[in-house]
């Protein structure tokens, strides 16, 4: 094997390396910001300090598996776990919201903040009324309206105060090379 040949191998396996490493970080971190707020970060009210994390697919595709992730697991050990539909559908909107934050951050930073609040919103926001329901009740189209705007409302109070200034901290520093 040419010595060039070795050299793009081992390239290519510490970029590798580094892309689990990052999103292992990343996805630990998520929970850590989420688990032990769970009185505020699951239910019809959520506000989850871990999706500042959400600003980070502005910067990289590479870190939308790590916030998804995160969320996933997240999502799995709620103590008030709600199944498989909050389980999988947020993660799935965490997925979306990511890779569109990634194609909005290529030409416009902040905006990239846009689609979490939007995907999470209509998602989480629409499922979550008939999650929480009490066993005979049904869920009105104002409820779920309720439910969509709230979450969305949260989403948004937090990567406007907290997601905002890490866009600017992490664009003026040498942070976004990590990513």
């Amino acid at each position: 094997m040419s010595e060039n040949k070795i050299e793009t191998s081992r390239e290519k396996n510490r970029k590798r390396i580094k892309f689990i490493v990052i999103n292992g970080l990343i996805a630990a971190i998520y929970v850590v910001l989420t688990a032990p707020f769970a009185n505020i970060a699951y239910g019809p009210i959520q506000v989850r300090i871990a999706e500042v994390l959400t600003i980070l697919p502005i910067f990289s595709a590479a870190t939308i598996p790590g916030v998804t992730l995160g969320c996933f697991i997240a999502n799995l050990i709620n103590p008030n776990n709600l199944g498989p539909v909050d389980i999988i559908g947020g993660s799935l909107a965490t997925l979306i919201a990511g890779v569109l934050s990634w194609l909005i951050g290529k030409k416009n930073k902040p905006l990239g903040i846009i689609p979490p609040i939007a995907v999470n919103g209509l998602i989480v926001g629409g499922y979550l009324p008939f999650l929480l329901v009490d066993e005979g009740s049904t869920v009105t189209a104002q409820a779920v309206g309720i439910s969509m705007l709230s979450v969305a409302g949260s989403e948004a109070a937090l990567l406007v105060v907290l997601g905002l200034p890490l866009i600017a901290i992490i664009a003026k520093t040498k942070i976004k090379d990590l990513l």
